[in-house]
């Protein structure tokens, strides 16, 4: 079976196309799941979600305190992380004191502040408002210093199953840059760098809802983030707010989300303005000198 996965991820670095590849997936008599770049009968376009859910709405939040006909408008920040946010207002009717542009501002961790107070332009009459509220992880003032990333496991050799700007799923901005390594499941996940735990999930089971499976999200002292996805359920053994060091134990790899096969996925990223993208990263060893450690030794 493991066999089956490598051959399935050898497909991405033997293609060179410019175009995206295009993957079928079959399940036989068996239910055994394979993968080929070339249909077959009874087999179907396995498609990729290029995006991952965290959630962070239920710790990135407005709140408004009404007293005396007025609206203070405050953002809580509950991450173990900066984020930049951006509120606006529209659809204002008898409200003064709202902002004549688009407030933007990065909010410490674990932070509140009030940002707007709204106060209505004929007394006794009820404020209506619609407030526009975006937010990104990071802060974008952050210049990434150059590092080299040790392993993010133990054991091996293993090998790249997709690089960046893999055709199959490592393209848009949050991706583009990702490097996924094939391995077996329970294979020690480790933190390449130290920093702070900000986010983690850990109760997904095989694809779930997100197509990141489980995964930890680690804040460099730079402002970088390192993700690390598609991890074993229940493995995950950091919590959020917790410091790590290089080598610190964070998981075990597994085949959660939107995954093709047993791998980790590390990506490095961060804001560059209202958004998070992938950056590129480079190991301390060459991943392309590894031999096949399904093959054996040569």
């Amino acid at each position: 079976m493991f066999a089956r996965l490598l051959f399935f991820c050898g497909l991405f670095i033997a293609s060179t196309s410019a175009m995206a590849v295009t993957i079928y997936k079959s399940t036989d008599a068996n239910g055994v799941v394979s993968y080929s770049d070339r249909p077959t009968k009874g087999s179907s376009v396995f498609t990729f979600r290029d995006r991952m859910v965290e959630n962070l709405e239920r710790q990135v939040y407005l709140v408004v305190m009404k007293k005396d006909g007025v609206d203070s408008v405050y953002v809580r920040n509950d991450l173990y992380a900066p984020v930049e946010i951006e509120l606006s207002f529209t659809g204002l009717k008898n409200v003064s004191g709202s902002p004549s542009r688009p407030i933007r501002r990065v909010m410490p961790l674990r932070s509140s502040i009030r940002l707007a107070q709204l106060t209505p332009t004929k007394a006794g009459q009820p404020l209506a408002y619609l407030p526009k509220f975006e937010y990104s992880l990071g802060d974008p003032a952050g210049a990434a210093v150059a590092y080299r990333y040790p392993y993010p496991w133990r054991g091996g050799p293993f090998r790249v199953s997709q690089g960046a700007e893999g055709q199959y799923s490592h393209f848009g901005p949050r991706n583009r840059y990702a490097i996924d390594i094939a391995m077996p499941e329970g294979t020690p996940i480790i933190a390449a760098r130290g920093g702070m735990v900000v986010k983690t999930e850990n109760g997904q089971t095989g694809r779930g809802t997100d197509p990141s499976g489980n995964f930890v999200r680690v804040l460099h002292d730079d402002g970088t983030m390192g993700v690390y996805l598609h991890l074993q359920k229940g493995s995950v053994s950091v919590r959020e707010g917790q410091r790590v060091g290089v080598g610190s134990p964070l998981a075990l790899s597994g085949n959660t989300g939107n995954s093709s096969g047993p791998h980790l996925h590390f990506v490095v990223q961060r804001n560059t303005g209202m958004g998070l993208v992938s950056i590129p990263y480079q190991f301390k060893q060459p991943m392309g000198a590894l031999p096949n450690f399904a093959l054996g030794k040569r």
